[in-house]
């Protein structure tokens, strides 16, 4: 919280004096009731100055109170706007910043709710707990110290209420609650996930039938929330109705009563010193209310400040000192092992060099490290241990601009901007001509579907037109053909096309490799049967290597993965 305040201190500092004054000034339109009550009720004729002493400092107190308490909440308002901006830009840059392989490995919900829900949680703590927590310690301790003069023994009888609520206060931070409250977090944090990726795949789940799975993936974060709530309920609900017992106003007033009215009926306590019990006793309990309130939204913005602190801690990938350029785009891969953050290794040594002018196929089983083994080279992330290098130079040695001009990546799922067509496919070469994007476009096959939107190349994605994700998938390889990186890698980046337009893509990229350098993880094994190298994972590790009529020779590893998934013979085109 410190360091969150410390360049608003100021600011924050002025909204707790205001409501300190503003708390103070409330008091007096009560005490001038009590005090007028106790004067006309005493004995003898009544003291009209000071009655209307009295009125008039209740009636300036109220004032007082309103124009304080409303300025105290406008900067708070405004001093919360630019707290929830601030880290939001900071978490943007941030997020700019991280690892891609971090973000990778994040879900989209969990991130968003880091962003959107998280940041608004410090809403209430900034713009709304400084009064709560200021009226709950400062009302009560003045009332106290004008009941004292009063009566010391009726004051701490009016205590009794407050006493009881706040030796319930230590069952609310039992380790038992605690659990609970976390679990409810991550409860609200799975439906959350389950919602934003139903909703952004939801073209891929409707066109392979799987509304239901979908469907029922949500309903289970939601019954599992639901669980979570009762259980989180049922731990709260008997120390919050006993909580709210005994600081209800029939309570209070019934202990003040009992109490005045023996102190009365012994002769201790005149009549009239009652009333500033009755009316003040209520003030006392209120503001403690609110306390619980107030605490309730600091541990809320504590939790909130801690996952937005996770975020902002993620160390970018460090930048060389002296950064050198690649000599060339040989790519080199030596004793290459990776683990991720459980400490199990995707990869187990491996050593590949990747020729320039050459297309590199890997394979293998679901879980064998294709996926990670390619996204180390764009340096999502950086090898446990062992190097990679391009052009003779280690990836860590070359400068992230540089690094990105050197080597494109074509995803697999992929996201593309809400703008034209033709700033999708420029958007890695923002100064290429409309003649270079439609030559891109052409290459990837794209470009009769293109010219058939509202505005061709100048249609905008996501509001004039929504493509396939075969058609997502091609306009992506555009944009990495128009990037014109020495080193491309595409990870399965034709999985949704279909078997005729993933040879026609794989034919435009054989002859427009040239002296690129292609690393590629195919979704069919057929379409990789013109690859010079083909590279079979098994666990982390290299088990085979060559061409693809060598291994098919050979019949091992590959050769089974080729019988299983029905691959075609090397040459042989799809029909």
């Amino acid at each position: 919280m410190a360091l969150l305040l410390r360049p608003h201190l100021r600011s924050f500092t002025a909204v707790v004096i205001l409501q300190v004054i503003g708390a103070l000034a409330g008091l007096a339109p009560l005490l001038a009731v009590a005090e007028l009550g106790r004067t006309l009720l005493a004995p003898g004729p009544a003291d009209h100055a000071h009655a209307w002493t009295v009125v008039i400092a209740g009636t300036a107190g109220l004032l007082v109170r309103l124009l304080f308490t409303a300025a105290s909440s406008g900067i708070g308002h405004v001093l919360d706007g630019r707290v929830q901006l601030t880290l939001r830009l900071r978490l943007a840059e941030s997020l700019g910043r991280v690892p891609i392989g971090w973000l990778s490995r994040r879900r989209t919900g969990e991130l968003a709710k880091v962003v959107g829900e998280d940041v608004s949680a410090v809403h209430p703590f900034i713009a709304h707990a400084p009064g709560d927590l200021v009226a709950a310690f400062v009302v009560p301790a003045a009332s106290l110290i004008y009941l004292f003069t009063v009566d010391p023994r009726l004051t701490l009888i009016t205590l009794i209420p407050v006493a009881l609520a706040i030796a319930l206060v230590p069952l609310l931070m039992l380790p038992a609650r605690t659990r609970e409250q976390e679990a409810y977090d991550a409860a609200m944090g799975r439906i959350a996930d389950s919602v934003v990726e139903f909703v952004q795949g939801i073209s891929v789940v409707k066109a392979f039938g799987g509304g239901e799975r979908a469907h029922r993936a949500f309903l289970t974060a939601a019954d599992d929330f639901v669980g979570v709530f009762s259980r989180w309920v049922r731990g709260m609900s008997a120390i919050a109705a006993g909580m709210q017992t005994a600081l209800s106003p029939p309570f209070v007033l019934l202990v003040v009563l009992i109490g005045g009215t023996a102190l009365i009926g012994s002769g201790d306590l005149a009549p009239a010193d009652l009333l500033p019990f009755l009316l003040l006793g209520l003030g006392l309990t209120a503001p403690v209310a609110a306390l619980g309130h107030g605490f309730d939204d600091l541990r809320s913005a504590a939790r909130a400040l801690g996952r937005i602190r996770d975020v902002l801690a993620v160390r970018p990938l460090p930048e060389p000192a002296r950064p050198r350029p690649p000599q060339g785009h040989r790519v080199e891969l030596r004793g290459v092992r990776f683990a991720y953050d459980t400490g199990h290794e995707v990869l187990r040594g491996i050593d590949l060099t990747l020729e320039p002018g050459t297309v590199t196929a890997i394979v293998g089983p679901s879980g064998s490290g294709k996926s990670t083994l390619v996204r180390l080279l764009p340096r999502f992330f950086d090898p446990t241990h062992g190097s990679i290098l391009l052009g003779g130079v280690d990836l860590r040695e070359i400068g992230g601009r540089e690094l990105h001009r050197q080597v494109s990546f074509v995803f697999q799922d992929v996201r593309l901007l809400r703008a034209s067509v033709a700033d999708n496919i420029a958007s890695a070469a923002p100064r290429a001509s409309r003649e270079e994007v439609v030559r891109a476009a052409r290459t990837a096959g794209v470009h009769d579907r293109v010219l058939a939107l509202p505005r061709g190349y100048d249609t905008i994605l996501g509001e004039e037109a929504r493509l396939s994700g075969g058609e997502a998938q091609r306009i992506s390889i555009a944009r990495a053909l128009l990037a014109d990186a020495p080193v491309l890698v595409l990870d399965e980046a034709t999985s949704f096309a279909d078997p005729q337009t993933e040879q026609a893509i794989r034919r435009a990229l054989t002859a427009t490799a040239g002296e690129r350098t292609i690393l590629v993880i195919a979704h069919r094994l057929e379409t990789i049967a013109d690859a010079d190298t083909v590279v079979v994972l098994s666990d982390g590790a290299i088990v085979e290597r060559g061409s693809p009529a060598d291994l098919l020779t050979r019949d091992g590893t590959f050769a089974a993965l080729w019988r299983t998934h029905g691959g075609l013979p090397p040459g042989e085109e799809p029909r």
